[in-house]
């Protein structure tokens, strides 16, 4: 497994990244993740498949729990609002789906959040799974009706918020293609 080091830190200490980095053009690797439901409070199984036909746009964070990953969720929260109806926003993190449900309770934040506990899979599927933590590295997918990779970002300052306007225009774009 390619690992590249150096590529994501956080204030002085430099962090390695396992997994290559995808782009644009690159079929989405398919996911099986974890997401508590509220309605019946029970874990449900969620696969990147499940959305075929729409338009997925993945918020990447290390934990809701820490502030930039809190700050950035309530604003990717806000600004579903001003996204076409077929784009899907997905929090992705290694939290337990149930902290994640109590932290979306508490914030109001209605989009899904996906956890990615049982494996480092998905980071590692993605290029973003930070070997010193076992949590993922901030970034932003979106994904078009096709399984496609439309647009990448991944934020190697781990203390920075992401690129959204740049993120939703592509979304936007794939959207009405």
């Amino acid at each position: 497994m390619e690992e590249r080091i150096a590529e994501a830190f956080e204030l002085g200490e430099q962090l390695t990244v396992v997994g290559k980095k995808l782009q644009s053009g690159e079929p989405a690797p398919d996911f099986i993740l974890d997401s508590l439901d509220p309605s019946d409070s029970a874990i449900h199984r969620v696969q990147l498949v499940d959305s075929a036909g729409t338009v997925r746009l993945l918020n990447v964070v290390n934990s809701l729990d820490t502030p930039v990953c809190h700050v950035e969720t309530r604003r990717w929260e806000e600004l579903r609002a001003d996204l076409p109806a077929e784009v899907r926003i997905y929090t992705v993190s290694m939290d337990l789906p149930f902290a994640q449900a109590r932290w979306q309770a508490a914030e109001g934040v209605r989009h899904p959040a996906l956890s990615t506990h049982r494996s480092e899979q998905f980071g590692q599927d993605y290029g973003v799974l930070i070997k010193e933590w076992r949590l993922l590295q901030r970034a932003v997918f979106v994904i078009d009706r096709n399984g496609q990779i439309v647009y990448t970002e991944y934020v190697a300052d781990q203390m920075r918020e992401p690129d959204y306007a740049a993120a939703l225009e592509a979304a936007r774009r794939a959207a009405s293609g």
